[in-house]
């Protein structure tokens, strides 16, 4: 049997494949209800919904065959999704393509055989409806029609197990969510003084060692301290101690920076908070400490800010049954350590926001600021180089009918394929909305375009719209700077980019124009 090739856009096409999840999975009887109908309007014995994966063929349902599965150079559907009409084949037996197929010279001695491709939405054939029998036998158009409808109908139904899905992750995320609120709400009248703390106007080692001695007082802790751990180097302050508390546990806290080992320094990347109810017995414990009377100990992990790592240590000596760590206790010190680790991320998102004037925020990518001052450099240096301006077609329905969220999902697609297809090349900007711009060490307009297209396709798994992109190219040659400078670059690129997108909107015009008449 000779192979069939693959499609055009076969990296596209199995991606939209795995959005489905479903290879491999059970027998279900909406399939299998659906392949049973099929058998009986278009009157024939065997009938298998079959999706062609990158190297084989697998039936999710089957009639009259017990397995469809076959490596893909022996798959007949392979054929069938190069198109989007059926693909009818009266007798196998007198057809190149599959006279020599195991399925036509073995069981199930295949010789009628039709099929129809499952189109997505997105324009993906991802496998097919088809139909065979052992007898020779021409479908009429009536029947044809019958298996493309009943091949819609397959599609849809994965359409709906998607959607469902999806809506199942939304409502555990919610779970989730409504678990994490009602923990907020049980702590809040012992967490609204942190919270506001938080919100003052305090540096992050202010805050920290505030929100330590906060702590200290709510769980009873014989003393409580912050330790930052910077390059190499530990330190502690003291944030809070009882009066009365054993002057040996205040020295053996000063002390320990200096000291070698011990728990402590163990936990410096821990990312959940470590309890200890005897410290005595764990095999890190220092001896000085154990000497001056440290009972219990916990460590709450605050976070990080620049290249600093803060921790907080509570500290508790023996006295009977307040040595262990309550539920209560280990809620609050949890609570507040996500609280600060939170109040330090955000600190940290500020900082580096200030300091990435030149980044767009949504995408990650150098913004229009970024892209100004790179031109205007290129143009300064003389050197040949790619200017390309890039605008989304059908970018607009997105926003209208899938919501401004998933346009913004749309254009973190599209710029982080594009930001990879090119990188060796150039960089990528967001020129602001649904436009983009291309600086490129020389690179020719058919591979330009054949990267954005590749970003294109990315950014189409990810929506049900069709979408495109209008590209202007413009190769400016080593030199002086060209004539009109950089405005005179980016009109020039500029209609280029609305020529193009004229032309595309044009075709799509007569296309429908052409339907319509027909």
């Amino acid at each position: 049997m000779t192979s069939a090739p693959l499609p055009e856009q076969e990296y596209a096409r199995l991606l939209a494949l795995a959005r489905y999840d479903i290879l491999d999975t059970a027998s279900e009887e909406t399939f299998d209800r659906l392949t049973r109908l099929t058998a009986r309007t278009l009157r024939v014995p065997g009938v298998a919904l079959n999706f062609v994966d990158q190297d084989r063929q697998w039936g999710k349902s089957c009639f009259g065959v017990c397995d469809t599965a076959a490596p893909r150079e022996d798959s007949l559907c392979a054929w069938t999704i190069l198109g989007d009409s059926v693909l009818s084949v009266p007798d196998a037996r007198q057809d190149p393509r599959f006279r020599n197929s195991r399925m036509v010279l073995g069981d199930p001695q295949v010789r009628m055989y039709a099929g129809a491709p499952l189109i997505t939405p997105g324009g993906h054939n991802i496998g097919t409806l088809c139909v065979f029998s052992s007898e020779p036998r021409t479908l009429d158009p009536e029947d044809e029609a019958a298996l493309q409808d009943l091949a819609a109908l397959a599609v849809d139904e994965l359409e709906l197990r998607l959607q469902v899905r999806t809506l199942e992750g939304h409502v555990s995320s919610q779970k989730h969510q409504l678990h994490d609120l009602q923990q907020v709400v049980a702590h809040a009248e012992v967490l609204e003084h942190i919270n506001a703390l938080l919100d003052a106007s305090l540096t992050p080692q202010e805050v920290t060692l505030t929100v330590a001695g906060a702590l200290g007082e709510a769980v009873y802790a014989d003393w409580t301290g912050l330790i930052a751990f910077q390059n190499d180097q530990m330190t502690i302050q003291v944030a809070h101690h009882q009066p009365g508390t054993n002057p040996a546990l205040l020295d053996f806290a000063e002390r320990l920076p200096a000291l070698a080992g011990g728990v402590t320094r163990s936990l410096r990347h821990v990312t959940k908070t470590t309890y200890l109810d005897d410290y005595a017995t764990h095999p890190g414990a220092l001896p000085d400490g154990v000497a001056a009377g440290l009972k219990a100990a916990a460590w709450v992990p605050l976070g990080q800010h620049g290249d600093t790592t803060y921790l907080l240590i509570a500290v508790r000596a023996e006295r009977g049954s307040r040595d262990a760590w309550r539920a209560s206790d280990r809620a609050l010190l949890d609570a507040a350590g996500r609280s600060v680790r939170a109040a330090l991320v955000r600190q940290t998102t500020l900082d580096a926001s200030q300091q990435a004037a030149r980044q767009d925020p949504l995408t990650g990518i150098p913004n229009r600021r970024a892209f100004d001052d790179e031109l205007a450099a290129r143009v300064q240096t003389g050197g040949s180089f790619t200017l390309a301006l890039i605008d989304l077609d059908g970018f607009k329905q997105v926003n209208d009918v899938e919501g401004h969220g998933q346009g913004d999902r749309v254009l973190q697609v599209f710029a982080a394929a594009l930001h990879h297809e090119i990188r060796e090349h150039g960089r990528a900007y967001r020129y602001g909305g649904d436009e983009f711009a291309l600086l490129l060490d020389s690179l020719s307009e058919d591979d330009t375009l054949e990267h954005v297209d590749i970003a294109v396709l990315a950014a189409r798994q990810v929506t049900t719209v069709s979408l495109g992109a209008s590209v202007g190219v413009t190769a400016v040659p080593a030199g002086p700077c060209p004539a009109g400078g950089v405005l005179g670059l980016l009109h020039q690129t500029d209609e280029a980019m609305y020529t193009e997108k004229r032309r595309r909107q044009a075709q799509r015009y007569h296309r429908q124009t052409a339907a319509h008449t027909s």
